[in-house]
């Protein structure tokens, strides 16, 4: 398969103060934000919600990411998850070029760097991922082919029988209320929405509907058994995980 690389309408730009480098494109949203002084943490509060799929994915095998941004995600996995291997793609090749601002890993046998179209490479591949990351925000919020039916049902496609999909969208919008509808059908269902305590985002993880339960029914210990740096990380999302998971509609009998 032949890799597509486009440079924006919408071209990144840096922000920086003594304490933080941030990325935003047109508007003055934050996309990205890294503490300088712990360049692999976590400081958004909506990155830290997506990382709730450790939960039913501790030590994913495979991960792909479908937007880069600043890196954040992919620095705190790339150091915490060290026999996971990690496919990024992002449509921008401006955005690329900021991996060393951002401090982003160099390419390596664990970490592939793709310049394409999101979309096009999950409609393509034929690899199968433990977990597919999805924020792929530009100036004008998600991109409709992040965000459609053929895209999630690509995703659920791409996905291992006990895979994960983790998505940010803009919360409590007649738009975003359409994606969670679209997720949902591709899904059959089984999808947990999180809102980030920050607002403006939701966090939506989309699985197999058993494996929600089975993560329900041993909640507290699967939360033990969790690293420390990511219960630290989880700790202020955990709860509106865990109410999200009660929400789920109940397993047929017999299974």
């Amino acid at each position: 398969m032949a890799y597509r690389c486009g440079m924006p309408t919408d071209p990144p730009r840096l922000h920086s103060n003594s304490q933080t480098l941030s990325l935003s494109f047109t508007s003055s949203l934050i996309q990205s934000s890294m503490r300088l002084a712990a360049p692999d943490e976590l400081v958004l509060d909506y990155t830290r919600a997506m990382m709730g799929f450790l939960l039913a994915q501790p030590a994913p095998r495979s991960v792909l990411m479908i937007g880069l941004g600043g890196g954040s995600m992919l620095k705190y996995l790339h150091r915490h998850l060290p026999e996971t291997t990690f496919t990024v793609v992002e449509i921008s090749q401006a955005v690329i070029d900021l991996r060393n601002a951002f401090l982003i890993p160099p390419d390596s046998d664990r970490l592939s760097t793709l310049c394409d179209d999101g979309a096009r490479f999950l409609r393509h591949t034929t690899q199968r991922f433990d977990v597919i990351l999805v924020d792929g925000f530009d100036g004008s919020g998600l991109p409709p082919a992040l965000s459609s039916r053929r895209f999630y049902e690509d995703a659920r496609r791409a996905l291992a029988d006990d895979g994960v999909l983790v998505a940010n969208v803009q919360a409590d919008t007649a738009r975003s209320r359409e994606i969670q509808q679209r997720l949902r059908r591709a899904f059959d269902g089984a999808v947990l929405a999180v809102e980030s305590d920050e607002g403006g985002n939701e966090v939506l993880l989309a699985g197999a509907l058993t494996g929600w339960q089975a993560l329900h029914a041993a909640f507290e210990a699967r939360w033990q058994a969790l690293e420390a740096v990511h219960q630290a990380t989880l700790s202020a999302s955990s709860t509106r995980l865990e109410r999200a998971l009660r929400r789920l509609p109940q397993l047929p009998q017999g299974l």
